[in-house]
């Protein structure tokens, strides 16, 4: 798709790679790393799902308490990478970070199973765990608070959006001459406004 043409809009590209990548890939294709760093600098990347993506960014959920809460929430740059080996593509997206609403966390918690719910409360994430026993009983706990009735969000559980300046698409070619198609956004221009170029593989 992108050897041929320079779409102008990266969404519509986005858009039919992940549709392509559902059809295709085995498991979980809205799996993405997540990188971010710390107060020293030093990058830490793990995966998380995207739940929700439009033009105005891509929106993942978590614990703010965890490492990359922390991280995100002192240092609101990130990067963003999906990894589709079953159609052989990537897209890279770099960008600023932000909170979602309160109103948009609630309606995201609310449509979870209740046990990811209650594992929410009971998980203090990315701290140490003293045995696994431990972690059994906190759930233990909460599904006692919580077994009747609704599960209210915990006030440090929200999401974040990814709001892009760079986006890279990627696609395998033959000998290592692989298309490189990147999108970054113009500072001067209106929102919206993107700038491409393309890259040596």
């Amino acid at each position: 798709m992108i050897r041929d043409k320079t779409p102008s809009d990266p969404y519509d590209v986005f858009d039919v790679w992940l549709k392509e990548a559902e059809e295709k890939e085995i498991n979980d294709p809205t799996a993405m790393s997540l990188s971010s760093v710390d107060e020293t600098g030093m990058p830490s990347s793990r995966m998380v799902l995207l739940k929700e993506w439009d033009r105005d960014g891509f929106v993942f959920y978590t614990n703010f308490e965890s490492r990359k809460g922390e991280q995100l929430l002192a240092h609101p740059k990130a990067a963003l990478l999906f990894h589709w080996k079953s159609v052989r593509r990537c897209v890279r997206i770099e960008g600023t970070v932000e909170q979602v609403t309160a109103e948009e966390a609630d309606a995201y918690f609310a449509s979870r199973a209740k046990q990811s719910q209650i594992g929410a409360w009971a998980s203090d994430q990315s701290r140490p765990l003293e045995s696994r026993f431990h972690l059994e009983k906190r759930v233990a706990k909460y599904a006692a608070k919580y077994g009747l009735g609704k599960v209210p969000r915990p006030p440090h559980w929200s999401g974040f959006r990814v709001r892009p300046s760079r986006i890279e698409f990627w696609q395998d070619g033959p000998f290592r001459l692989h298309d490189r198609l990147v999108y970054l956004s113009s500072p001067e221009g209106a929102a919206g406004d993107w700038n491409t170029e393309r890259l040596f593989p």
